[in-house]
């Protein structure tokens, strides 16, 4: 197997949940701030903890609480009826899993979120470690959080590889050293994530087995 090591982002990689992020934003800035402003603005810090991502509009640390508090009341209250696995990401993760893959993801989500999803979606019993917002301080594009999945699987940098639809995540992949493996069904484009310089493109999951047993 080219890669016995298969890390995977969660939001926007295995399971569609964009529009509830989006919501959520909306919610919280029109709370705090008595309006939404551009979606751009958040979708471009997509894949980063939320503790970051507000602090474009604020620099007080309580502030910045507060917001993360309405986020995620909105978003778990909301959660079941806006999210589902992508096409085929849960038998995907079943097929490398009965090859012998030790799988983990690696999010920014906080570890009670990224449980409910995955239970919602199937994915329970598929992925041996979890490296999440509360796990550790550094978050991707930081590599720390892929060394510290990498390391908790007993894998090899050089024999992992790490799929996600954001940036973030091709960037945390590559400076860690492992393969990478971009995402075509998430919010960013092609275009985008060239940027990082991707070893691999996904138009969905049904090119993944084939990329982890023979690196094509």
């Amino acid at each position: 197997m080219r890669f016995p090591t298969v890390l995977f982002d969660f939001d926007g990689t295995l399971v569609d949940s964009i529009a509830l992020i989006l919501e959520s934003y909306r919610h919280t800035m029109r709370v705090h701030r008595g309006a939404a402003p551009d979606d751009a603005l958040f979708l471009e810090g997509l894949g980063t903890p939320l503790r970051i991502q507000f602090r474009s509009f604020t620099d007080d640390p309580g502030e910045i609480e507060a917001m993360i508090a309405t986020y995620r009341e909105w978003n778990l209250a909301n959660h079941d009826r806006m999210v589902r696995p992508f096409p085929g990401a849960v038998e995907t993760v079943k097929e490398l899993k009965a090859h012998g893959a030790r799988m983990g993801i690696v999010t920014s989500k906080n570890l009670h979120g990224l449980k409910k999803g995955l239970t919602l979606c199937g994915f329970d019993g598929l992925f041996e470690s979890f490296v999440t917002a509360d796990s550790m301080e550094q978050s991707k594009p930081d590599p720390a959080p892929v060394h510290q999945a990498i390391a908790e699987l007993g894998g090899d940098p050089r024999t992992t590889l790490l799929v996600g639809d954001s940036p973030h995540d091709i960037a945390a992949g590559r400076s860690a050293g492992a393969r990478t493996a971009a995402c075509l069904w998430g919010p960013f484009d092609r275009a985008r994530l060239a940027e990082e310089s991707p070893d691999y493109w996904l138009d969905s999951f049904a090119g993944l087995p084939a990329i982890v047993t023979n690196g094509r």
